[in-house]
């Protein structure tokens, strides 16, 4: 079925009660797959739009995560809009970045993903900073997120956050050089001074790196 798309100038705005209240299956099938929304409580809840800072780190790290990931063939990277349903009684989510591992692909479906992301990433907007430290930093703890990235360009700072034995978050340790080894793409690290750098550094310097090309 065809989705209706609203256009801009009839679009609501974030902060209007826009939609009634529907079940996940309902928001799914009814709000236009370009359209940055989540799915909380019954509720459709808008975000609104990023800034060009925001914007070229997402763009920047989904190059590069999605790159690593094939070339090591460790699973699939998505971006927003896509959905990810944690849990039966968790919202529908739509992280920045996250990461499925290969063997966990049978739970994307076509427009979301069925449980927890291996890794979530969130780059945190000024309005943003309260959801993505407290109800989405729980929702992910809760829900089995297994790393959890929370990365403030504003502040440029970055904490990653890994989930422990006992379900628990516990903040993962950065080196003294400045770079963070994620544990769950296996032998992938990050200057964590890159992520503020103005331009960002060139994909190529950081394959180089790597020593994928």
């Amino acid at each position: 079925m065809t989705k209706q798309i609203t256009t801009d100038s009839s679009f609501p705005a974030p902060s209007a009660p826009a939609f009634p209240k529907m079940t996940y299956a309902e928001f799914l099938r009814i709000i236009p797959d370009d359209v940055h929304a989540e799915w909380v409580d019954g509720e459709v809840v808008l975000m609104t739009p990023v800034s060009s800072d925001h914007n070229d780190l997402s763009v920047f790290l989904l190059a590069l995560l999605r790159l690593y990931a094939e070339a090591r063939d460790l699973g699939k990277v998505f971006c927003e809009p896509f959905q990810m349903k944690i849990g039966p009684d968790l919202p529908g989510r739509s992280p920045d970045l996250l990461f499925v591992s290969k063997k966990r692909l049978s739970h994307v479906k076509k427009v979301y993903l069925q449980g927890p992301a291996d890794l979530a990433v969130e780059i945190i907007s000024p309005d943003s900073r309260a959801r993505d430290r407290g109800e989405k930093f729980y929702e992910y703890e809760q829900g089995g997120v297994r790393e959890y990235w929370l990365l403030d360009p504003a502040r440029k700072q970055a904490e990653f956050y890994e989930l422990g034995k006992n379900g628990i978050y516990r903040l993962m340790t950065v080196g003294e050089d400045d770079i963070f080894r994620s544990q769950v793409l296996k032998g992938l690290w990050l200057q964590v001074s890159w992520l503020w750098q103005s331009p960002l550094p060139p994909l190529m310097t950081v394959l180089k790196s790597w020593k994928l090309i």
